[in-house]
């Protein structure tokens, strides 16, 4: 059975963009049709400026929802990524196997770098090497698929390149994973500046809807969103953005197309209307789900103990059996 790995990064509450781009893709799709294993990578979150506690409260957040939203324990790993120490103990190996200048040549550490220094803000080493963490989530599982937008293909194909230079230098220890660019999954884009993706990590919020605003929140967010100049409706992303982005979320929730969905309507509050009760009712048995999981917190830490012992279990023998080939002395 083809094994995938998938991850979610708890550095800010989950997303409408997160559930229709990949979350609802997990629960329908992944979980089926593969050996899945689904990380909530905390690790990744300590990169930037961040507060503990809240990293903390995020992932289990994060879990919780992932559960609320239909992954199955019984089909699926679902765990912690700290919880497993073969991610960090892979990490060092493929540090030692990447060059300084790969790391510098990715792009979100030149984007994000650039952020951080212009914020005024120290640069952390972790966000120039933490690539190479991911390449290590993948790796440590034998992951032969990792489904991901065109956003991630960078981080796939330095993943395959590590794995490629490590299996020629120290002997073959790793599987050579491919990206996969799942067709189903919706590109949803920020509600107040709709040429920019929707992401949990955006301040203030006003353009993200979050899996856990309440119905009226979600309902003003999308009333107020912005649209284009044009008083008729139609299809156009590259020249009427807003509306574009709008009529994609409608369809998404309602398993329709963006361009026949334009023909019905007369009028941007029109569309808008349908669209805010459209994903009021998409996210309301989501929302519920998450709330009874969140009341009985002891059934979510066994879930994440279960996934991290298994994920423990796949990992361990292919990460020691890298130690070896390295050249490290493995303990008596």
């Amino acid at each position: 059975m083809t094994r995938t790995f998938s991850g979610v990064k708890p550095t800010g509450h989950l997303t409408l963009g997160n559930y229709l781009g990949a979350v609802r893709r997990w629960a329908e799709t992944d979980q089926h049709r593969s050996d899945a294993l689904f990380g909530i990578v905390d690790l990744h979150a300590l990169t930037v400026e961040h507060d503990p506690a809240r990293v903390r409260r995020l992932s289990r957040q994060a879990a919780t929802l992932l559960l609320a939203a239909g992954l199955d324990p019984e089909l699926c790993t679902v765990f912690v990524q700290s919880h497993v120490d073969e991610h960090a103990r892979l990490s060092y190996l493929l540090e030692c196997t990447a060059t300084d200048g790969e790391m510098r040549r990715m792009i979100q550490y030149r984007e994000k770098g650039a952020l951080a220094r212009a914020a005024g803000e120290s640069v952390r080493l972790s966000l120039l090497t933490y690539p190479v963490l991911m390449a290590a989530d993948i790796l440590a599982y034998a992951t032969d698929e990792v489904p991901v937008g065109d956003d991630q293909a960078q981080h796939v194909e330095l993943t395959r390149d590590l794995a490629i230079r490590f299996n020629q230098r120290y002997g073959h220890v790793f599987t050579v994973p491919k990206a996969v660019h799942p067709q189903v999954a919706a590109r949803v884009m920020d509600l107040q500046d709709p040429t920019s993706k929707m992401g949990k990590s955006t301040d203030g919020g006003a353009g993200v809807v979050y899996l856990l605003d309440d119905p009226d929140v979600v309902r003003r967010k999308i009333m107020r969103a912005v649209t284009d100049s044009g008083r008729d409706v139609a299809y156009d992303p590259g020249t009427r953005p807003g509306v574009a982005n709008l009529l994609e979320i409608l369809a998404a929730c309602e398993n329709g197309n963006p361009e026949g969905l334009a023909g019905a309507y007369a009028s941007y509050g029109a569309v808008k209307k349908d669209t805010a009760e459209a994903v009021v009712e998409l996210l309301r048995p989501l929302r519920k789900r998450h709330a009874e999981l969140a009341a009985d917190p002891a059934y979510v830490d066994g879930v994440l103990r279960v996934g991290a012992a298994r994920a423990r279990g796949l990992a361990r023998p292919l990460v020691d059996r890298a130690y070896r080939a390295i050249g490290l002395l493995p303990p008596g």
